[in-house]
Order: C-alpha cells, then sequence, then structure tokens
C-alpha cells in the first residue's frame, strides 16, 4: 500500500495523528527525518512491532535519540510520517494512469499502480495497514483518499468506458474492489503481480460494463 495501500474509505475523524514537531528544512535535516522513517519501515519490515522503538529506529538511522526527538515526539508520529510517504509514493505512480490514451489504459494502469505498490514491500504494506485502521482516519489520510478517487473518477468519465448511472457510487465501488482484492492478496502472501493484476482487472471492468437484469424482470421473461 501499502506501503500504504488505498486509504479507507470512511468519514474523516476529528482526531489527527501525532505529527512532526517540526518540517526539516535544510538538506541535512530533511536527509535526516527521511532515514528516520526509511529506518522505521526496516523495522517493521525486520522485526515487526515487537522490535519497534524509538532508540531502535535511531540506531539504524544512525541518529542519536535526541535528534529523533527533535521531530518524532512518539512512535504513532514516526509510523504516521511513513504511512504519509507511502500514500504519497503511491499517488505519484497512480497519477500516471490519467496519461494513458484511453479509460481503460488508464484503469489498467491505476490498477497495477496499487498491486506495484503492494507487492514491492510486502511485509510493510501488512503492517501499515494494521496501522492505517489503527490510527485516526486524520487530515492526511482523508486528502490521499480523495486523491486517489478523483483519478478513479477521471478515468471513468472518459468515452470508453461504459456511462454509469452514479459516477460517485462506480468511483467508489472501483475503490472498494480494488482495495479489498489487493489487501486480501497481501494478507495472503501473493507475490506475482501480473496475476493479481489480471484478476483485479477482471473484476473492475466486469463491474463497468456488467448490465444487471434485476431477478422479477427475468422471471415475467420466462412466464
Amino acid at each position: 500500500m501499502f506501503t500504504t495501500r488505498i486509504p479507507p474509505m470512511t468519514t474523516l475523524s476529528n482526531q489527527e495523528r501525532p505529527r512532526l514537531r517540526k518540517q526539516p528544512k535544510q538538506a541535512r535535516s530533511l536527509a535526516m527525518v527521511e532515514a528516520i522513517i526509511e529506518a522505521t519501515a526496516r523495522i517493521l519490515e525486520r522485526h515487526s512491532h515487537e522490535g519497534f522503538s524509538t532508540n531502535a529506529v535511531a540506531e539504524l538511522a544512525g541518529v542519536s535519540i535526541g535528534s529523533l526527538y527533535q521531530y518524532f515526539p512518539c512512535k504513532d508520529a514516526l509510523m504516521g510520517a511513513l504511512i504519509v510517504r507511502e500514500s504519497a509514493r503511491l499517488i505519484t505512480e497512480a497519477q500516471k494512469a490519467v496519461t494513458k490514451t484511453s479509460g481503460r489504459a488508464g484503469i489498467s494502469a491505476f490498477i497495477k499502480s496499487c498491486v506495484d505498490h503492494q507487492l514491492r514491500r510486502p511485509t510493510l504494506a501488512r503492517l501499515l495497514d494494521f496501522e492505517e485502521a489503527r490510527l485516526p482516519f486524520d487530515s492526511d489520510v482523508q486528502r490521499a483518499n480523495t486523491q486517489l478517487r478523483s483519478i478513479i473518477t477521471e478515468l471513468l468519465i472518459t468515452p470508453d468506458i461504459p456511462s454509469q448511472t452514479d459516477i460517485q457510487v462506480a468511483t467508489r465501488d472501483v475503490m472498494a474492489i480494488i482495495k479489498s482484492m489487493v489487501d486480501t492478496a497481501g494478507e495472503y502472501g501473493e507475490s506475482a503481480k501480473s496475476g493479481l493484476t489480471e484478476r483485479v482487472e477482471r473484476a473492475v471492468f466486469g463491474y463497468l460494463s456488467f448490465r444487471f437484469i434485476p431477478f422479477c424482470q427475468t422471471s415475467d421473461r420466462k412466464g
């Protein structure tokens, strides 16, 4: 994700995750903060939550614990910064989908970016999924969620995609299909990107083109 994957589509919480005490401005401090965030990711990948501590992160990042606390007040702030970073990376990849020559190609590219992001660092993706659910659904997650929805909506209104009765509902459904299938693949430890991408494409394109006939209408026709 996944990695942060597609953010959960729930309403914005009044709570906010712990944030950086201050934003790094100089190149040296920017590099140090990035090293701390990457060290957080590696600690989680290697040792899961059991080995995750500010001391362990500082040691792996090669900084003093005092330097870490200058920017990160607690472990949740580290986790939040990592989620924001991974969300930004996913959005950067997903935004390339709107440059494709057709809606179908764009949706395929969007799906591929989600799958690639999930399976690039699958252990981290699974852990961050858990953390996304645990931590408050704050403005950063809401912003990422809105950006991803906007990309899907833009792709769904292209001429080659079948017209949808309610574009907002279709956007929500497509997001849910992608998220649930990619999340489940991660939970089961899948590693084959092409196979997962193909399955998600079948589900999404099937949803977009399927013409639903209510059961009562089919019964009337038979009668």
